[in-house]
């Protein structure tokens, strides 16, 4: 018998730890996105981590900037970015204040609120697509700008929230390179994912932008 969905809210504690710690146990957690169209819930299957002023591959490397200012706040918060000049991408910010670590939230599969988010992701050849890739995912639960910075430990009311979920067995999570991400944060294992599952996002290494030439 399937084990019944836990769907008691994650606390601030769970999320202030090291992101190596908090990033694979996000896997299984149920995300909920409430809004005047419908609550959506999305189980994470597949995250990123990424470590602050130690880690090249963050946007907080070089330190504080407006952008990223969220990052350096309270853990529990979501950090929300625009991308290519076309995407926005989920992130939730973890560890201690002023820290400035997060999880990217890659991929994940939808059951509640699919027929609203197929309305976002019209384009999707099946369920499985609707969140499959960080991109895909803000935009299958609505996320843009507005939501950087919301308390995601705030409770059903709040756009955001985190639910126990059904995290997988430890056996059945796997870890590897960011999807992405090129110089010396390239290698680091911190990408995690739950073995097998359809929709995870294929991995695409980091390819250099070629300058042009006049």
């Amino acid at each position: 018998m399937e084990k019944p969905m836990d769907r008691t809210p994650l606390t601030r504690n769970f999320f202030d730890r090291s992101v190596l710690d908090v990033a694979p146990d996000l896997l299984g957690r149920v995300l909920v996105r409430t809004s005047q169209e419908g609550p959506i819930e999305l189980r994470l299957t597949e995250v990123e981590a990424y470590a602050g002023e130690v880690d090249p591959g963050s946007h907080a490397f070089r330190g504080l900037t407006p952008r990223n200012s969220v990052m350096f706040g309270p853990p529990g918060h979501s950090y929300v970015y625009f991308t290519y000049g076309m995407w926005h991408c989920l992130n939730l910010v973890c560890g201690p204040e002023g820290m400035a670590s997060g999880v990217l939230l890659r991929a994940g599969e939808i059951g509640v609120g699919a027929e609203v988010a197929r309305k976002r992701r019209f384009s999707a050849r099946n369920d499985r697509e609707l969140a499959k890739g960080p991109a895909r995912l803000a935009t299958a639960l609505d996320v843009d700008r507005a939501l950087n910075g919301a308390d995601v430990i705030a409770g059903p009311l709040g756009p955001l929230s985190v639910l126990h979920g059904t995290p997988p067995p430890r056996d059945q999570v796997r870890s590897g390179p960011r999807t992405g991400v090129g110089g010396d944060g390239a290698h680091q294992p911190w990408r995690f994912w739950i073995d097998g599952d359809p929709t995870v996002s294929p991995y695409r290494a980091h390819v250099p932008r070629r300058r042009r030439t006049s």
